[in-house]
């Protein structure tokens, strides 16, 4: 009896233990809510990026020919063209060393890979030699151009003797850019919104939890892929705001109301039960749903399996004139995809080298960006949801080196790691529950032994920065000239509601100066049992 009584105790003391070296909010969750971000990537996570199969075009049978100074479009848009009429899995090979590209190359169908033969010195290079201000404007892009003109969105730096107006190429548009041919990418302009015709109406739901409550059901099935879309009717006191922020101390800028007919709330979703006017999504709802939301599921045009991989792009370092007016040295654009991947990919000295916008399960992993040009975005997401992106290494300036930005949600950054001028930013636009996560950070203390690492970009009509429940996990900060007497102090957010901030350490002590009401965590100590909040709950899921 004694001997079981010891037993119990000291099974007792031990998990006690274990309980202490992990977050409460992990061990407590009914305390904090913290969100399940495990369904980002490829195929919800569960599945790797493939090694695919398929009919192989090899681009040098259409004329491409590497280094040889020439330029080789004409003959890879050939390429392209005698791919796309390929049934079944196709693959397009480029081939070793220069490739001269001054077109857009479009991928517009489903099963298809983009693949050269490796992003080393010795593998595939797409060289660029000149911007995407000199082709002919997208098709795609004229709502955005009309958008621009509209607002007159120009930037302006007195200081500078700078009034232009932006770009279209700011953040859109890419060398390779994947599409749905006539298909609406993002919505700017209320008067080109489509007269509703949703598949359901959806009157309530939970937020967290898979099941949604629906009428007027047209021709759903379970695997359908839709989009569920949430809407603000009812003006600068709209329910949807008020829930959306969950009561935070944040002021909502005017976009949040002035666009009733565009959804301000949107996740691409798959079906996977259908019980009556119950409908189970495979994925959790990032906010509860309420009747005067007139939220509904409505049809969502994309691609599937859609890869590329194992190359790299460079560009010339031109001069830069102003933030928002860059000329387009953009790598790729995606589009319209699910259940698709980038992988293997090197860019040098773009002003951005990939963005993303109406993507869903996508993961973008092995990305290096690097080269002496200031880029706006290395690789960004906005407008998308569930994305995952992994091992990106960032060795260039960038102004916003990673950014969820305008409609990103679930989205996911896992060990990525950024060596010159860190900034984890969160650019406005309802942003919400995304997760920045076992990120490693390099940077030199600035005055006062202090540092901006913490960045809320975006335009006031779309602010606040983001909204609850954006998560920073495991994060490793590492100083070069830390001032040991005191800790160096991590700012720069000053309207992000509701943050998570779990496990910031590094080489020194830090403090943390966060708005709007943050819930912190082991601050200066690694969450060693769990580094990666993705994998974990992963893991958890799949168990």
């Amino acid at each position: 009896m004694i001997r079981q009584v010891i037993f119990i105790s000291c099974s007792l003391f031990i998990n006690t233990v274990l309980a202490q070296e992990l977050p409460t909010i992990i061990t407590s969750p009914k305390t904090n809510y913290l969100p399940d971000f495990s369904y980002a990537g490829y195929h919800f996570g569960e599945s790797q990026i493939p090694d695919a199969n398929g009919k192989i075009i090899n681009t040098i049978d259409f004329g491409v020919k590497a280094n040889d100074e020439l330029d080789d479009s004409k003959a890879l848009l050939k390429a392209f063209k005698a791919a796309n009429a390929v049934e079944g899995n196709v693959i397009l090979q480029l081939p070793a060393g220069r490739i001269i590209l001054s077109e857009i190359l479009y991928i517009e169908r489903s099963n298809f890979v983009l693949r050269g033969a490796g992003s080393a010195e010795n593998g595939t290079e797409i060289y660029c030699p000149r911007p995407m201000m000199y082709l002919k404007d997208s098709d795609a892009l004229a709502e955005l151009r009309e958008y621009l003109t509209t607002f007159d969105k120009r930037q302006r730096e007195s200081e500078n003797n700078i009034d232009l107006p932006f770009s279209q190429y700011a953040w859109s548009g890419g060398f390779i850019w994947t599409q749905v041919p006539g298909e609406r990418v993002k919505s700017y302009l209320d008067k080109y919104e489509p007269e509703s015709n949703p598949l359901a109406k959806v009157s309530s739901g939970k937020m967290g939890e898979h099941s949604i409550t629906v009428s007027d059901v047209k021709g759903l099935k379970v695997g359908d892929i839709v989009e569920l879309q949430l809407f603000n009717k009812d003006g600068e006191n709209g329910e949807i705001i008020k829930d959306l922020y969950q009561g935070a101390k944040v002021k909502p800028g005017s976009h949040h109301w002035n666009f009733p007919k565009l959804p301000i709330v949107r996740q691409q979703v798959e079906i996977t039960k259908i019980s009556g006017s119950k409908i189970t999504l495979k994925t959790p709802l990032t906010i509860s749903i309420k009747p005067s939301y007139q939220a509904q599921l409505v049809e969502w045009k994309h691609l599937n399996e859609v890869g590329i991989e194992h190359l790299r792009f460079t560009f010339p370092d031109i001069p830069r004139v102003a933030h928002h007016v860059e000329p387009g040295n953009n790598g790729i654009f995606l589009t319209r995809l699910f259940n698709s991947w980038v992988k293997d990919v090197k860019i040098t000295n773009a002003d951005s080298g990939i963005l993303a916008e109406e993507v869903a399960n996508t993961t973008i992993q092995d990305i290096t960006t690097d080269g002496t040009h200031l880029a706006h975005y290395t690789v960004t997401l906005g407008g998308v949801h569930n994305i995952l992106v992994k091992n990106l290494k960032i060795y260039n300036s960038a102004v916003h080196p990673l950014s969820f930005n305008t409609f990103a949600t679930k989205n996911v950054y896992q060990n990525c790691e950024i060596f010159k001028d860190p900034v984890l930013d969160q650019h406005s636009g309802a942003n919400h529950q995304n997760l920045f996560d076992n990120i490693t950070v390099h940077f030199k203390a600035g005055k006062n032994n202090s540092y901006a690492i913490f960045g809320g970009g975006g335009a006031e009509y779309w602010k606040p920065s983001h909204a609850p429940y954006s998560t920073f996990w495991n994060l490793n900060v590492q100083v070069e000239n830390p001032d040991e007497s005191k800790p160096v102090l991590l700012y720069g957010m000053k309207d992000g509601a509701f943050a998570r901030i779990i496990g910031v350490h590094g080489n020194t002590k830090f403090e943390i100066k966060y708005d709007v009401d943050p819930y912190i965590e082991f601050l200066n100590k690694p969450i060693e049992k769990i580094p990666s909040l993705y994998d974990y709950q992963l893991n958890k899921r799949m168990k």
